[in-house]
């Protein structure tokens, strides 16, 4: 009995070492990380290539014509944060919501500053529906701080133009003493619409000129208005040429106001506004309001 307990045990002790020896594991290969592949040579010319564009455009927009002339040293007359043309006395600025609220306290001595602000056109409506939020009051407070003030529309060429001219009438109340009202033009015609393009704005001077009795003004970039408004129709609206950065207007025709910059700093406005002279005398830039 105790030889058959020993065989047993043995057998058992056998038996469980065998499966031990068995249950174990196999040894699991670990698979080598891969080195990351060095980029392919067409991805390096890529890169290569864009970093050269990169640097031709930055070197374009600092040092080439025709917004170099923001960044260039001024030998002119400096104020307002920019550079100021030579021989014009006559200042203005343009305002819309996107100067915000404005202190007018603050704006108002500009008026007997070195370059003295006279005028100020102000954003009334854009296409046949849309009022800007501070015109009303903006408006107002021009004419009790003493600036001569103009309103402008900004033509949308997708909605009717006798609805827009009928749309700013009825908003827009000028009084003896204002600016002429303006039309501001910027966004360019479909294509194979250029007539109704010409058509359209036309009927826009047209009917306000019929309303307020005294001729409107234009407002077109330089570029604009050498490829949409060259047509002779026009040449006898003032025009206010948007030409920016540099130091003296290339239009060859007759212009009447000039905003040449976007980048000005006022007194009384935080934010960056559109500074505009005008190629006259004070007592010009007086004529031409309404009687």
């Amino acid at each position: 009995m105790r030889e058959t307990f020993c065989m047993c045990r043995k057998s058992l002790f056998t038996i469980m070492t065998e499966k031990k020896r068995t249950s174990k594991k196999k040894p699991v290969k670990r698979k080598r990380k891969k080195k990351a592949s060095e980029p392919k040579v067409w991805v390096r010319n890529l890169i290569a290539i864009g970093i050269v564009l990169a640097l031709v455009l930055a070197f374009y927009v600092f040092f080439v014509n025709p917004y170099s002339f923001r960044w260039k040293p001024c030998y002119g007359y400096k104020g307002y944060g920019v550079c100021l043309p030579n021989d014009y006395n006559v200042h203005g600025i343009d305002i819309s919501h996107y100067q915000g609220a404005i202190d007018w306290q603050e704006l108002a001595p500009t008026q007997n500053d070195a370059f003295p602000i006279r005028f100020m056109f102000l954003k009334a409506t854009e296409g046949g529906d849309l009022v800007d939020k501070t015109f009303d009051d903006n408006f107002q407070r021009a004419k009790d701080y003493g600036f001569i003030r103009g309103a402008y529309h900004y033509f949308i060429p997708t909605t009717d133009a006798r609805k827009q001219a009928q749309f700013f009438i009825n908003r827009v109340k000028l009084l003896p003493g204002d600016l002429p009202p303006v039309l501001d033009v910027e966004v360019s015609p479909k294509r194979n619409e250029h007539r109704q393009f010409t058509r359209s704005v036309k009927t826009w001077l047209e009917v306000v000129e019929a309303y307020y009795g005294v001729t409107p003004i234009l407002y077109a970039s330089y570029k604009f208005k050498e490829k949409y408004l060259s047509d002779t129709v026009f040449n006898r609206y003032p025009y206010w040429i948007a030409h920016y950065y540099v130091d003296s207007v290339r239009y060859q025709g007759r212009w009447d106001f000039w905003q040449h910059t976007d980048a000005g700093t006022v007194p009384g406005i935080k934010e960056k506004v559109d500074l505009n002279i005008f190629n006259g005398s004070l007592k010009q830039l007086q004529e031409l309001t309404l009687r």
